[in-house]
């Protein structure tokens, strides 16, 4: 998480979480007046809207990270774009390096998950992890191949993600 002066920091923690309460009103609104599969397709495609904007943002206020990254600069990335959404401050999630070509990520805690649990909307709920994950390597125009390992809404402890580089990496 980047470092800022405490009032700042209590400021953002209430913009955050002001915009989560905002979403998820929104997300039970279409979901009670057009059915949960509209609600599900509706936030994949705002989700994915947004997570590629803030990736493509970062990358343009970062132009020396246009060049393919190894797996270690990829972890990086995808914790500064999680940093630039607040994710940081909302969940818990750590990237592991596997090797030089695959990043696992780990969510331990899904703040998401959490509010719609409290709202008892869990049910019928599909995570749009994967068209997030999918538009922040397009906004970073990093092509890799991504799949989920582990669900949290789906019984697991964790969530959990492998990402792949397609391309052939800097030697280091």
């Amino acid at each position: 998480m980047t470092e800022h002066p405490p009032e700042l920091d209590a400021e953002l923690e209430q913009v955050f979480r002001h915009w989560w309460l905002h979403d998820a009103r929104w997300y039970q609104g279409v979901r009670k007046r057009y059915g949960q599969q509209a609600a599900n397709e509706i936030n994949a495609e705002a989700v994915a809207f947004v997570g590629r904007r803030v990736a493509a943002d970062y990358l343009r206020a970062n132009p020396e990270q246009a060049s393919a990254p190894s797996s270690a600069e990829l972890a990086e990335r995808i914790d500064a774009v999680l940093a630039l959404m607040g994710a940081d401050r909302m969940s818990q999630v750590s990237q592991h390096v596997i090797d030089d070509r695959t990043v696992e990520t780990v969510v331990t805690k899904s703040f998401a998950l959490q509010m719609l649990r409290a709202a008892r909307a869990l049910e019928g709920y599909e995570c749009p992890c994967l068209e997030l994950r999918a538009s922040w390597f397009e906004g970073l125009r990093v092509p890799v191949s991504d799949c989920r390992l582990e669900c949290q809404r789906e019984g697991s402890e964790t969530c959990r993600f492998r990402a792949e580089l397609k391309t052939a990496q800097p030697e280091t």
